[in-house]
């Protein structure tokens, strides 16, 4: 049955590499079932479907449509899984003057709450004291986020209106969800109301591993490279006691 699907993943019009994703059997069942309609529905407009058109990928794309027009998506257990396992993500905004606007955030793993299957939360400390981010939201509540997992080249992405709040809030998150956040004085806690998602293929993703991703591996070896300066250590020794 597992032969099968990853077959079927690969001949899938996005040739997605689920391989490669550890929860791939789960992660493809759902995506097969949920077709990140919400997601299609806002992302796909009038101008990207003319591209889709002219470019041979339209009645793919149209597959994607499928759903109640205006139904949010809902998370699973496997995006919370995928997301509480994050240390960072990418979030973007707009401005008033229609300029888009790319920042990152990062903290500990959990760091980003699933409060539910429509809502994520994480505190947001202070940076360089620009507020770009903080004063886009302000003016337009659409948001984007990218969650990346270099190692498995894999990535979820998010569309959602986001709410910036007193971060006194996440006393009460905090019994929720666990306790986990980025370390520095808390200035808001951003909340993402999710209205759509999408699993991306793993094409053009560069595999980059953390130093925890690398301690496992690594772990044999510093010892391997411990022995063989022993036996080198040794065996100097005896080459000096022959001189």
């Amino acid at each position: 049955m597992f032969t099968e699907l990853m077959e079927t993943a690969r001949r899938s019009e996005l040739g997605c590499r689920v391989l490669l994703f550890p929860r791939a059997e789960l992660f493809f069942l759902e995506w097969r079932q949920r077709r990140m309609s919400r997601y299609a529905q806002v992302a796909f407009t009038q101008n990207v479907r003319r591209v889709q058109e002219e470019r041979g990928s339209a009645d793919a794309m149209e597959r994607l449509l499928a759903g109640n027009p205006g139904r949010a998506d809902r998370m699973g257990a496997t995006e919370a899984e995928f997301i509480a396992a994050r240390d960072g993500l990418y979030l973007a905004t707009v401005s008033e003057t229609g300029w888009p606007y790319i920042q990152f955030r990062g903290g500990p793993p959990g760091f980003v709450h699933v409060l539910d299957e429509a809502t994520l939360a994480f505190l947001d400390v202070r940076g360089n004291r620009q507020y770009i981010t903080a004063g886009n939201v302000r003016g337009n509540d659409r948001v984007s986020l990218f969650f990346m997992d270099y190692a498995r080249r894999t990535r979820l992405k998010v569309l959602g209106r986001a709410e910036i709040r007193d971060p006194g809030e996440f006393v009460d998150l905090r019994g929720r969800s666990g306790g986990a956040r980025t370390e520095g004085h808390a200035e808001s806690l951003l909340v993402v109301r999710v209205e759509g998602f999408a699993w991306n293929c793993a094409k053009h993703i560069t595999p980059r591993f953390s130093e925890a991703e690398l301690a496992g591996a690594l772990e044999r070896v510093y010892e391997r490279v411990g022995e063989l300066e022993e036996e080198n250590r040794a065996l100097r020794s005896r080459l000096g006691m022959r001189d």
